[in-house]
């Protein structure tokens, strides 16, 4: 048993499991890094504190400003309970595009919502576009940081323990796959492996529907948090050995199947990474090793249609 000094001290050391009803008999074995044991349900709590105490050492944010950003939901959630913590006023823009849940949580931890509405209730890069026009205008006025996770390399510094924490776990990692949304997840433990000298494979995810990094074009779709519908800054060719696009509904359905088959209760993404991760346990076959993460709790998808009664 052990007592902490803050809940901040939380973040990370999330469990491992394996994939025991869902894994293919004749592939290799499944592993998935459950991150919403983190304090708000998602691995975005690694990047938001590690975006908040970098400001800080760097002197860009210190006590009085506000901090604001752009977010569908978890990133919000993840820097408005660190800045609740650390006394620090947020804002947060976002869009009814997603879930009601994560907008509720926001401001549930004290930050105000500046919402933006969306197109049919779609992620779409126009709402992008729209949140990068508000965003410009925000982070000149005064006593006010912006921590652009697109752009924050602070960022990779906080996802890198997921990969570190993976070797630790694992011992060794023969593919790694995960959805592209900011890239730093990805390029964070794209970097862990490769620097202790890991050649596992890396895979970059997207939905079918917004094929950016398969077909060079993004588009409507209703994963929430990956495919912004541009390339990210963070993510270059160096950091990934291939892209792929999933079914939209296929990975729903997996979601669902994770739930009632392997007792792993996850959100939307989470179902990208383990078609991917299924996918690629069959390619390599047995004696290997293919990890990747589950990224929030499906407690943030409850009130739409992903887990709905009538299914």
């Amino acid at each position: 048993m052990i007592v902490t000094d803050g809940i901040l001290s939380t973040i990370g050391r999330t469990p491992v499991v394996q994939l025991k009803r869902m894994a293919p008999a004749d592939g290799a074995d499944v592993f998935v890094k459950l991150e919403y044991f983190n304090p708000t349900g998602s691995y975005k709590d690694r990047m938001a504190l590690a975006m908040i105490e970098g400001g800080e050492r760097r002197g860009a944010l210190r006590p009085g400003m506000r901090v604001i950003e752009f977010t569908g939901g978890s990133t919000g959630s993840s820097l408005a309970m660190i800045c609740a913590v650390k006394g620090y006023p947020f804002v947060a823009l976002t869009s009814d595009a997603f879930a009601e849940e994560k907008l509720r949580t926001i401001a549930a931890f004290g930050a105000q919502l500046e919402i933006i509405p969306s197109e049919g209730g779609k992620v779409t890069p126009s709402l992008f576009d729209k949140f990068k026009a508000r965003i410009a205008e925000m982070k000149d006025e005064p006593d006010t940081f912006w921590t652009d996770q697109f752009h924050n390399h602070d960022a990779l510094n906080g996802y890198r323990q997921i990969g570190d924490e993976l070797l630790q776990q694992l011992g060794s990692v023969d593919a790694f796959c995960g959805g592209v949304g900011s890239g730093g997840m990805l390029v964070g433990v794209s970097t862990a492996l490769k620097d202790a000298g890991s050649r596992a494979r890396i895979v970059a995810l997207e939905p079918s529907t917004s094929p950016m990094l398969t077909k060079g074009h993004g588009g409507p779709h209703r994963v929430e948090g990956i495919a912004p519908g541009f390339v990210p800054p963070h993510l270059t060719k160096a950091h990934y050995d291939e892209a792929r696009a999933i079914d939209e509904n296929e990975a729903r359905d997996t979601v669902r199947r994770l739930a009632k088959d392997e007792g792993i209760f996850a959100g939307t993404s989470t179902g990208v990474n383990v078609v991917a991760a299924l996918q690629l346990a069959r390619e390599l076959g047995p004696g290997k090793r293919v990890a990747t993460v589950a990224v929030d709790t499906g407690l943030k998808y409850l009130a739409g249609d992903l887990f709905s009664t009538g299914r």
